[in-house]
């Protein structure tokens, strides 16, 4: 009896439960044919004439005013261009130019002269700037090794970084052509009689240096094959210390960029004339390259680069020419609104 009556209870529990679930699942089912039916409640605004010309005129108004301010952003950087790379060759080898660059036996120091235009507060940034130099090309993005970057000899495999993945039989660290082509002109300033410091510090992101270079890394093998590409690295120093190296290592985009050299941290007067002595090691004379130093300051925006502003300017432009474009129309040839009742909707209209 005690069983019976067990399986009894049991039995009405689970028809309780079915019961109660039948609600929920139905309710579910619902939801579920209402969405895909697409009959739920939304949001159906009826574009009136009034309505599309007022949110065009709306969007230009904003948009004008936004495009203003970040081109007054922009032209609020002061900066200071010079190219270099044909100036500083010697008379003699002006029509020899990558026979002068190849020439160790040749001083390759140059001075030049720089006039402050207007006054620029610190902290003033230091970049070089290299024209036709194609970083972006498969081979040359992909000869590097990551995973050694960050653990060194730990990880042996050097395959990706063909032709510069060993020298001797020994594996180069950092390998790869990225490393191998690092920038190596330097630059020391002065103002009249005084050496301005330059700060070389931070100059690379703290996420690239703290997770992409490791900090027992040190450079092996490096530069020490018959071609010798660009700068040497420190051995002493390990990789995620060595910033010029990882300021390289992030790859540009397009042919011509420019990457952080360093920070000039006291600010220069109007009329100053800064004085630089430079080295001007870099090959780029072989593919017709150019470089460029620039000192610019910077604005709440960055950089200077109109780019942002014209665009929000010619956005904003296009729209209020449109609204007066659809006003005229709107004027001119008057139509009455549409029907929004759907005709598949007049028969559960009237039920």
């Amino acid at each position: 009896m005690d069983v019976e009556g067990s399986s009894t209870l049991s039995g009405n529990g689970a028809q309780s439960v079915e019961s109660r679930s039948r609600p929920v699942r139905r309710h579910l089912d619902d939801a579920v044919y209402q969405f895909t039916q697409q009959n739920l409640p939304a949001c159906k605004p009826v574009l009136t004439p009034a309505w599309v010309i007022s949110m065009f005129m709306l969007i230009g108004v904003i948009f004008i005013p936004i495009g203003l301010l970040c081109l007054y952003a922009s032209e609020s950087v002061i900066e200071i261009v010079d190219r270099y790379d044909t100036d500083c060759v010697p008379d003699n080898f002006k029509s020899q130019k990558v026979a002068y660059i190849k020439d160790s036996s040749v001083t390759k120091n140059c001075t030049r002269y720089l006039k402050v235009p207007k006054n620029m507060k610190a902290p003033i940034y230091i970049y070089y700037q290299l024209d036709n130099y194609y970083q972006n090309h498969r081979r040359y993005v992909k000869s590097r090794s990551d995973k050694q970057l960050l653990h060194g000899l730990k990880y042996n495999d050097t395959s990706s970084c063909n032709p510069e993945g060993e020298n001797n039989d020994l594996p180069i660290v950092p390998c790869g052509l990225i490393a191998w082509s690092l920038f190596n002109d330097t630059y020391s300033f002065f103002r009249g009689e005084y050496a301005i410091k330059v700060n070389r510090k931070n100059i690379a992101w703290r996420s690239d240096r703290e997770h992409k270079f490791g900090k027992d890394v040190y450079p092996i093998n490096f530069q020490s094959g018959f071609l010798i590409g660009g700068a040497t690295l420190n051995p002493n120093i390990p990789l995620s210390d060595q910033e010029d190296l990882i300021v390289w290592m992030r790859t540009a985009a397009l042919p011509t960029f420019r990457k952080l050299y360093g920070r000039i941290e006291v600010d220069l007067e109007e009329d100053d004339l800064i004085m630089v002595d430079l080295v001007n090691n870099y090959n780029t004379y072989s593919f017709g390259g150019r470089k460029k130093l620039v000192l610019s300051t910077t604005s709440w925006l960055g950089g200077r680069n109109n780019f942002l502003g014209m665009s929000y300017i010619a956005v904003g432009s296009s729209f209020i020419f449109l609204a007066f474009v659809f006003l005229l129309l709107h004027m001119k040839n008057p139509r009455p609104y549409g029907d929004t009742n759907l005709s598949w909707n007049w028969k559960g209209m009237s039920n």
